[in-house]
């Protein structure tokens, strides 16, 4: 397999995933500004959306997708235990790897990392989208993970509360958040991610800086 990624983008979720499998995977840098590859290749020849995280699979077809890629991950390595098995609890997982993709990081995160966002939007968003993070506080109390044990859905849900930092979210008002998020900060397949692609992600800014 290959994952193409862009530091600290939602492409870290599928890295956490793939090191808490350990997975046998090929790391393709892509530069989120020119989508040009550290292989060489322009990601727009590849896929037309230039978007990550993408997955070339070991027949060479292409997945897209955060929630179809994690899921894949998980099916295609399960001795990792990186979703649930009975029909009921994959539905719940599904339901949280959707709450993720809609309710957080589309709704909130992504106008909030908007750098052409109008005036107002931060107080907007905050306010509106203010009880989906009390519904995920509310659940998250009392818990370890988002279901009975560490899926692909927490490494999602961690991704996604990373942008808490450079939009100056306070996890503070949410301590169930906060606790969930210090707890998986600390876990070995989410602490290496987090600290290469963090490593990658300064060297992307002092690039861009000095272009």
């Amino acid at each position: 397999m290959e994952l193409y990624f862009s530091p600290m983008s939602s492409s870290l979720a599928a890295r956490a995933a793939l090191y808490e499998a350990s997975a046998d995977v090929r790391f393709i840098e892509v530069d989120r500004k020119t989508k040009r590859c550290s292989d060489g290749t322009d990601l727009r020849a590849i896929f037309p959306l230039a978007l990550v995280p993408l997955l070339r699979l070991d027949d060479g077809r292409l997945l897209s997708e955060n929630v179809a890629i994690l899921q894949y991950i998980a099916d295609r390595l399960p001795t990792a235990g990186l979703a649930p098995s009975s029909d009921l609890e994959r539905l719940h997982l599904q339901r949280w790897l959707s709450f993720i993709a809609t309710e957080m990081h589309k709704a909130i995160f992504a106008p909030l990392l908007d750098a052409n966002a109008p005036d107002g939007t931060r107080t907007h968003i905050l306010k509106k989208f203010e009880p989906r993070l009390q519904y995920l506080n509310d659940h998250l109390t009392g818990r370890e993970y988002l279901l009975d044990r560490f899926t692909v859905a927490d490494a999602y849900l961690y991704t996604v509360l990373n942008w808490t930092m450079p939009t100056r979210v306070d996890l503070a008002r949410w301590p169930a958040i906060q606790g969930y998020y210090e707890h998986l900060q600390i876990r070995p397949s989410i602490a290496r991610a987090f600290l290469e692609e963090m490593a990658l992600y300064k060297a992307e800014l002092a690039r861009q800086k000095a272009a």
